[in-house]
């Protein structure tokens, strides 16, 4: 039986990496935004940050639900963020800057996702 984890590919074990550090970014949103919440205000972050955890897992797996989840969750930051600041720059940017960078790189990932995903099926290896 072949191991699988040594036919990966640098641009494979980059986009596992990712999924890494989306969760571990997704984490404190969620302990924070709890905690933002309790004490009355947006549930906001506990939301996105359950998505992005959740996104990260599904990337992590080899998904490719996992990177369309992660760019839902940008889609929503986006939509806050305008609804919270309007279009100041000034106030957008610490908003959206981060997420939006992350997207870049899940969007680039995609067809890596595709491939493993691909690979996952067809050999029958399902997670």
């Amino acid at each position: 039986m072949s191991n699988n984890f040594g036919s990966r590919k640098p641009a494979e074990w980059l986009t596992l990496a990712l999924a890494i550090v989306i969760i571990l970014l997704g984490l404190p949103m969620v302990i924070m935004g709890a905690q933002l919440a309790m004490l009355g205000g947006s549930d906001y972050y506990v939301i996105c940050g359950i998505v992005v955890v959740a996104a990260g897992v599904l990337i992590l797996m080899s998904r490719l639900l996992g990177a369309f989840l992660y760019l839902a969750a940008l889609a929503g930051t986006w939509l806050w963020a305008f609804y919270e600041v309007g279009v100041d720059p000034v106030g957008l940017l610490p908003r959206v800057f981060g997420p939006t960078i992350l997207g870049i790189l899940v969007v680039c990932a995609i067809p890596v996702l595709r491939r493993m995903e691909a690979r996952r099926t067809t050999v029958g290896g399902a997670i």
